[in-house]
Parts: C-alpha cells; structure tokens; sequence
C-alpha cells in the first residue's frame, strides 16, 4: 500500500475537506442540534485543516506527518 500511497494528493484531499466543511450550509435544525451540528463542523475543519497543512515524508513505509501548531504571524486564525 505504501508504494501505491501520494502523500501530496491525500494531504491535497485533507484541504479539501477542511475547505468543504467551510462552505457548507448549515441543515434546517434549531436549538441545542444546531450548537452540536456547529460545534462538530468546527472540530472537523480543524482535524482536516490540521492534516492538511501537515508537511509529510513515507519513508520504509512509515508515514510521518508533521503539524506545526504554533502561531503563523503570516497566516490568519481560521474563525472559531
């Protein structure tokens, strides 16, 4: 599997998913489902975003994923 794995498409497909997450409309719910339909589209963003921004190596099959979780003074806070 290793051999068959772009780690630069996965991690592509990771934004991507951060960036849907973004993007979509919120369903027809009220009250505490909408919090809890909010609060899980925040989580996701940031697992996918997380993942995305990732740098990567494969090496002898090992997948390593790097997240620099310290403040960017040249990128903007994504909205909470």
């Amino acid at each position: 599997m290793a051999q068959e794995l772009d780690v630069q498409a996965m991690l592509q497909r990771f934004r991507e998913r951060a960036r849907a997450v973004r993007q979509r409309g919120l369903p027809p719910v009220e009250g505490a489902e909408r919090k809890r339909f909010m609060d899980q589209a925040r989580i996701d963003y940031m697992d996918y975003a997380m993942i995305g921004d990732a740098s990567a190596s494969l090496d002898d099959g090992v997948l390593t994923l790097k997240v620099d979780l310290r403040p960017q003074p040249d990128k903007p806070a994504p909205p909470a």
